[in-house]
Order: structure tokens, then sequence, then C-alpha cells
């Protein structure tokens, strides 16, 4: 897996709420065993019109975003079912990072990410960003402004940049299990690989006899309780 520490690019928004899985990449586009191709099919039914042509009112089809890295996105983003081809198509497209604001609703916390699609996310090196409601919404503002703005989304400072004339910063929490999976590139193989030596000695010194069940045998009367 691609290890994943800073990345600088452009800033593409789509200003969608709770977009599901299936409108990521229709179910459709999920027959082929292979892992690439996916990348032209993202967002489909909204990039393209019945005829095939591209859509002119889909903001990622703007001439401006062409080239974006950094997808900047709506609460509950990735909801729906479960999918991995939908973080392949978002990398194939050339993302690398996805940004969706966290909101908070009373004592209850909104995800910016579903659960599924996060963790399919760091499965593939894609980094999800969760920032504040007001963060998210002053990007898309200065996005809208400004033409072709870049920022940095750096995983070692945990930090959000965007590339002003007076440069705006945005903190972002992350579990310090998966920020070291990223940095370091390690998929489920990987982290295992990481303890190979132990479980080498393992198994080297483990009596598979021991993890055998027993043969079985009749209970005969008065045994555990039984008359």
């Amino acid at each position: 897996m691609e290890p994943f520490r800073s990345h600088r690019g452009l800033i593409a928004t789509l200003d969608r709420a709770n977009v599901d899985t299936d409108q990521i990449i229709p179910k459709q586009f999920l027959k082929s065993i292979a892992r690439t191709g996916f990348g032209p099919h993202l967002f489909q039914d909204w990039r393209y019109l019945p005829d095939g042509a591209s859509n002119p009112d889909f903001p990622l089809n703007a001439e401006r975003f062409r080239g974006a890295s950094i997808l900047v996105v709506r609460t509950n983003f990735g909801c729906g079912s479960s999918r991995e081809h939908a973080v392949w198509a978002i990398q194939q497209d050339g993302f690398r990072a996805v940004i969706a604001p966290w909101q908070q609703r009373g004592d209850t916390r909104i995800p910016g990410f579903a659960d599924i699609f996060r963790n399919n996310s760091l499965k593939n090196a894609l980094l999800t960003v969760e920032l504040a409601e007001a963060e998210v919404e002053e990007i898309f503002q200065m996005v809208d402004r400004y033409t072709g703005l870049e920022a940095t989304v750096d995983l070692d400072r945990q930090r959000v940049t965007l590339h002003l004339s007076e440069e705006l910063a945005f903190h972002f929490e992350i579990d310090p299990a998966v920020k070291a999976r990223l940095i370091h590139g390690l998929d489920d193989i990987g982290l295992s690989l990481r303890h190979e030596a132990s479980i080498t000695t393992f198994e080297s010194t483990h009596d598979p006899q021991l993890s055998s069940p027993a043969p079985a045998r009749r209970v005969g009367p008065g045994e555990f309780g039984v008359r």
C-alpha cells in the first residue's frame, strides 16, 4: 500500500450530503474481477447525460476542477452498501484525500463519513479527514472565491492548509493506529508481516494437537449433573 504522509493538490468541491456508494460507483460497474478501470465511472449517473455526453451542470466536470486531487464534500459521505469499489473509483479518478464535516446535533455527533467507507478508505490509503462543519463551510467559500485553490493535507502534523495569500490552516484528529498505518503504508497483510518473527516463533513451538478437538465420549449417569 502506498504510504501517505503529506499531499498538496487542487481542491474540488461537491456540495451534496449523504452521497451513497451507489452514487459514487453504480452497481453495474461492480462485475469486473479487476481492481482497475473504475475512475471514469466515478459519479457516473451525475457526471454523464443519458446520451453519454459530459453533464455540464455537474460540479466535478468544471474545467476549474480538472486535475483535482483533494475532494471536499458534505456530511455522511459514503453511506449505503459496502463496496470497496467506491474507494477505488475515487482514487483512480485522481483523488488522494477526501474532507467532510462532522456535525453536532444535540448530544449526537454525526460523522463526516460512513463507518464502512472510512474503513475501506484506510485499507486503500485514501485519507479521510473530518473537520468541523464551520471549517468545511469556510473551505467551500474559499474555493468558490479563488479559482485554482490548492491545499496541503499533512498527515504528520494533522493539518489541512489552504494556500492563500495568508495561509489558512485547520487541525484534524485521527486515531494514532490509523495514522501509523497510513504513514507506513501498511495494509492488513503488511501489518501482520510486522509481527512475522513472533508468528513464526509461535507456529514453531505450538503443538497443533492442543487445538484439535478432544474425541467425543458418552456422558455417564451422574456426570455434570446428568441424572
